[in-house]
């Protein structure tokens, strides 16, 4: 790996971590359930860009998988969440 890629993802990794310390903070301390909900489905997005750049970071492509089985729960679960807080259940 060249030097300005290596540099890129180790910003770009930082930069994740504080994006996913943040919207922790957001999950935490949201005042309402919408708020809380949001949160969470941005920490599942964070994570799954996290897990796609250490593939890049370590040349393997095992990474990508879990990357998009991640995605996949992360949208189930939005929507779910979603359905509950705008109608009370969630199966009918």
């Amino acid at each position: 790996m060249s030097l300005f890629l290596n540099a890129a993802v180790l910003i770009t990794l930082a930069c994740y971590a504080l994006a996913m310390l943040l919207a922790l903070w957001r999950a935490l301390r949201g005042p309402s359930a919408q708020d809380r909900v949001l949160a969470v489905d941005f920490l599942t997005i964070v994570a799954m860009l996290l897990m796609l750049v250490l593939g890049i970071r370590h040349a393997s492509s095992t990474y990508f998988e879990p990357a998009l089985l991640l995605a996949l729960f992360g949208f189930v679960s939005a929507t779910a969440s979603a359905k509950f807080l705008l109608r009370g259940e969630v199966i009918e």
